[in-house]
């Protein structure tokens, strides 16, 4: 897959071919000069899958990996695990789709990195399916992990001894009931944050927090050519989970701590939103358009700057002039607002891609 495009505003550039509003500016000119092209293959993914039949039930396999760069690879194309993951009958374990999440919202985008209001993320994990087909149940124990923001006490040393402690894994799952009209799917999070105070000294900084959420997912199908994606997730540090949002944890003044507990650590509440429609004109053309929303509810320890909101909206037309090929073009736009200082910025983009996909079976 090639993307390619112009970018009239400005944003952090490992992420210059993405609309990501937390990567956006906090303040004037932050990633300054504003219009660029853009040109990459990071989007091109290759996979494998296996499926066999067994007394136990069918035993499948998928390993697959893209060359879109993430975390220490940010901003470069290289390898990068998507799945590696396995299941027989109604267990499964590996890297996948974490149950909390639904890919189904996803809409026929170009732009890679999708809604910033959805729940997305693919996570190691041990997975039950006691429930398959029109009605559906999974329910997964997950790795967990979180971040922190440490607001306007980032710079004090007794901050620097804080580590992350996960000693209890996420617990997720969900439950789908599908119809001749779409289907509905809830799914809902459970899991322990942990910090520990490692500096013996007059403060005592450690602390936990819930963390959980629910997500409510659904397509509908108003007609043969229509497909209405949506997605509604509300929810306390589950930041990490979502497609595009902040940290998890927010500093939170503690008056009545006293001055050994001066400060707390507290889980963040998010509010997700998506709503996209998929139509297809007809058998060569399709159109994509919709918007999304994350609301982050700030604590007063964090700075003016911090991350409060994002936006995120695209529309496209799409060409498939033969099967496997797709053409087309998207106009793209993302907006950040920050916490009590009152700046927004704005991303708006327009991308061309050109994706070529191919497949072989083989059967033994």
């Amino acid at each position: 897959m090639l993307d390619a495009g112009y970018q009239f505003k400005q944003n952090h550039p490992d992420w210059f071919d993405v609309i990501r509003p937390t990567k956006l500016p906090s303040f004037r000119d932050e990633f300054a000069p504003s219009g660029k092209v853009y040109y990459g293959v990071r989007q091109s993914r290759l996979g494998v899958k296996a499926s066999t039949p067994t007394k136990y039930g069918e035993l499948k396999a998928q390993f697959e990996f893209e060359l879109f760069g993430t975390g220490v690879d940010a901003g470069q194309t290289t390898f990068r695990l998507r799945h590696a993951y396995g299941e027989l009958g109604p267990v499964g374990a590996g890297q996948t789709w974490s149950p909390f999440m639904d890919i189904d919202v996803f809409p026929n985008s170009l732009e890679y990195w999708g809604p910033n209001g959805m729940v997305f993320f693919r996570n190691v994990q041990v997975r039950w399916m006691p429930m398959k087909g029109k009605n559906a149940i999974t329910i997964a124990l997950e790795r967990p992990g979180a971040s922190g923001d440490q607001g306007r006490f980032v710079d004090r040393i007794e901050l620097q001894n804080i580590k992350p402690k996960f000693d209890l894994p996420d617990l997720s799952g969900h439950f789908r009931a599908t119809r001749s009209w779409g289907y509905v799917q809830v799914a809902g999070m459970l899991g322990r944050i942990k910090w520990v105070d490692t500096l013996a000294d007059n403060f005592d900084l450690g602390g936990s927090d819930t963390r959980w959420g629910v997500n409510l997912t659904s397509n509908l199908k108003p007609s043969k050519k229509d497909v209405i994606r949506l997605g509604l997730v509300y929810g306390d540090g589950v930041e990490n989970y979502m497609n595009d949002a902040p940290v998890d944890v927010g500093i939170q003044l503690n008056p009545g701590g006293g001055p050994r507990r001066p400060i707390i650590g507290v889980a963040l509440p998010v509010l997700g939103v998506t709503a996209f429609l998929d139509h297809n004109w007809n058998k060569k053309f399709s159109t994509a358009i919709g918007y999304s929303l994350v609301n982050i509810k700030n604590t007063n320890g964090q700075v003016p700057s911090a991350y409060h909101r994002g936006h995120y909206a695209l529309g496209n037309l799409l060409y498939y002039p033969i099967d496997n090929v797709t053409i087309g073009g998207e106009l793209q736009w993302g907006r950040r607002e920050n916490f009590l200082d009152g700046f927004k910025s704005d991303d708006v983009r327009i991308q061309f891609s050109f994706k070529y996909n191919f497949s072989k079976e083989f059967k033994f």
